[in-house]
């Protein structure tokens, strides 16, 4: 059995030889035009490689933007939205999957929650007994047809009282200190770092709309929250040393505390002065996409002896510069072993949105340097465009792009799925493929769309996910 390929948060359990769980989410068709929340919770068997959907009542209405923890033996569910042409709605209730029994309850909190939203971060508190909530996103309907966007940057602690069938839990506002993070929604992160507790978020993009243009101003910074010590700072790198530095000060230094003072004073003198890089790439239809690489150069220590022998070793011993992942919202990051993993996310050059595949990761102890794993090749980047075609064969009054209202999503029926997506057969063209399984996909799009949804939308969703399915086939 295959789950198909959508948008949502997923969280990784070391039970079971090790399990990726994943909740909801958004399928949406390349062009943007079609696209469905579900409700269906899956787990990926690491050991042995294999999908498992987990069939259970009481699942949270179908939604996508939502974020989900692992808190001890139980998965976490807040928050979210669900959202069609007509209307849209978001959440910010709690929902709890317990991975003993494999059963659904909705939590009853104590206290005043955050408001309803989607997209925030949500990472478990040390010991497990509760999660912080910062941030996030929501709009509201300002007047017809004009809605407001928020960006939240609040911060609350939903945390668990009591044991076992007598537990309670209970919201709590937060008042952080230390640097706090501009606001901003899309950042990536939530992860609990160490048994010291630390969450963070990178990038992200805060928008400045009114009634007739969006603008969006990307971030590529890195902040990190001391949840033990309730502080945020800014996760700055440090720059590497090198190793004909650190022999000089050995041969100097000797162990003096003067020597050590002066040090500090050379230091000072000449501080780490950031300097950015600006690229310019032009893609196959004349975009010029100009990305910004903030770039810390390490800093060269002075020194009073006018040795020649040491100046050499002073231009030899000057660290590389660094060079840090370009601005972007929704990345995808995970953190293994203390170090940071940061991939693909999107940014906007105009009104065209791009999508990035690059990879780097950073340790979280050191914090040096970042390593590039992958670089972007600007030739893979495609830009999709809005087709007004779509839009007039539709009419304004037409069936929700292939959602449903929050009572069609509570009722709805679990539907079955078939074991197996149709196979590509080899040397097949995407044409030929979306031919011969067209019955196949357009009855898919019926049963998760529902039997009061347009034949011709319902078809429109068919040919894409067959599309999205066969790209992925070939691609593996």
């Amino acid at each position: 059995m295959h789950w198909v390929c959508r948008v949502e948060k997923a969280v990784v359990v070391a039970q079971g030889g090790g399990q990726l769980w994943l909740f909801g989410g958004e399928f949406a068709s390349p062009d943007g035009e079609q696209f469905y929340h579900y409700k269906d919770l899956w787990v990926l068997h690491l050991n042995p490689l294999k999908w498992e959907q987990i069939k259970a009542p009481g699942a949270p209405s179908g939604r996508s933007g939502h974020r989900m923890v692992l808190c001890k033996k139980q998965l976490l569910v807040f928050g979210g939205f669900h959202e069609s042409t007509r209307d849209y709605i978001y959440y910010n209730d709690v929902h709890c999957f317990s991975l003993d029994s494999f059963s659904w309850s909705r939590l009853a909190p104590s206290g005043s929650g955050p408001a309803p939203r989607s997209a925030c971060l949500m990472s478990p508190t040390p010991d497990h007994s509760g999660v912080i909530v910062y941030g996030g996103y929501s709009k509201v309907r300002a007047k017809k047809d004009v809605d407001k966007g928020t960006i939240h940057s609040d911060m609350f602690l939903l945390k668990r009282e009591g044991k076992d069938d007598q537990e309670k839990w209970a919201w709590s506002r937060v008042s952080a200190g230390g640097v706090k993070p501009p606001p901003r929604s899309g950042f990536s992160g939530g992860v609990c770092v160490g048994a010291g507790g630390r969450a963070l978020i990178f990038g992200g993009v805060c928008d400045d709309e009114d009634e007739e243009t969006l603008e969006g101003e990307f971030y590529s910074d890195l902040y990190l929250y001391d949840i033990t010590k309730n502080r945020w700072h800014p996760g700055q790198l440090k720059g590497v040393r090198s190793e004909k530095k650190k022999r000089r000060r050995g041969k100097k230094g000797g162990g003096g505390e003067g020597d050590e003072t002066e040090e500090k004073t050379d230091e000072s003198a000449s501080p780490q002065e950031p300097t950015e890089i600006i690229k310019e790439i032009v893609t196959e239809d004349g975009t010029v996409m100009t990305i910004r690489e903030a770039v810390p150069v390490a800093r060269a220590e002075s020194e009073s002896d006018d040795d020649e022998e040491d100046e050499e070793e002073e231009e030899e011993g000057a660290a590389a510069s660094l060079v840090e992942p370009c601005a972007r919202s929704n990345a995808m990051a995970a953190v293994k072993g203390g170090r940071l993993f940061l991939y693909g996310g999107m940014f906007e050059v105009g009104d065209r949105q791009f999508t990035l595949s690059d990879l780097y990761s950073l340790d979280l102890h050191k914090m040096d340097k970042w390593d590039v794993l992958q670089e972007m090749d600007p030739k893979t980047q495609e830009w999709l465009e809005e087709s007004d075609e779509e839009e007039d064969d539709d009419d304004g009054d037409e069936e929700a792009k292939g959602g449903e209202s929050e009572e069609e999503s509570e009722e709805e029926s679990e539907s079955e799925e078939e074991d197996e997506h149709p196979a590509v057969q080899a040397g097949e063209a995407l044409e030929a493929y979306q031919r011969r399984t067209e019955a196949y996909w357009v009855k898919l799009a019926r049963a998760n769309m529902g039997p009061d949804a347009k034949d011709k939308k319902v078809q429109k969703v068919g040919v894409a996910m067959a599309k999205v399915f066969y790209e992925e086939q070939e691609g593996a």
